[in-house]
């Protein structure tokens, strides 16, 4: 079994900042991508932010520069550092995670959602 568990939403007014973790635990071998998806009333779920295993980062360009995303792995923990937040920025944050649970196995987790809200 592997649990995902995400903290760290909230409110928050425009030009402020918030930090998203998402932790996983349960049987783990290993943990390749890690990354962050956001979906807002109406619109598509997108890829806001992803590492690998690596330390290879990619952002979407609505964040790029503003948002930081980073892992570490004795904790088996992703995490997502949002600054300058804009009302844009408003949408429930989901946490993935591409995850071996042994070297002839890898599946893919879904994190329960945080809610993430910016004010103007």
């Amino acid at each position: 079994q592997v649990q995902l568990v995400e903290s760290g939403g909230g409110l928050v007014q425009a030009g402020g900042s918030l930090t998203l973790s998402c932790a996983a635990s349960g049987s783990i071998f290993s943990i390749d991508t890690m990354g962050w998806y956001r979906q807002a009333p109406g619109k598509q779920r997108e890829l806001v932010a992803s590492i690998t295993s690596r330390g290879d980062t990619n952002y979407a360009d609505s964040v790029k520069g503003r948002f930081t995303v980073s892992r570490d792995n004795a904790k088996n923990t992703v995490y997502l550092q949002m600054n300058s937040l804009k009302p844009d920025d408003t949408a429930v944050y989901y946490c993935n995670t591409n995850i071996r649970r042994s070297t002839s196995y890898r599946a893919t987790y879904w994190g329960q959602g945080t809610q993430v809200t910016v004010s103007s």
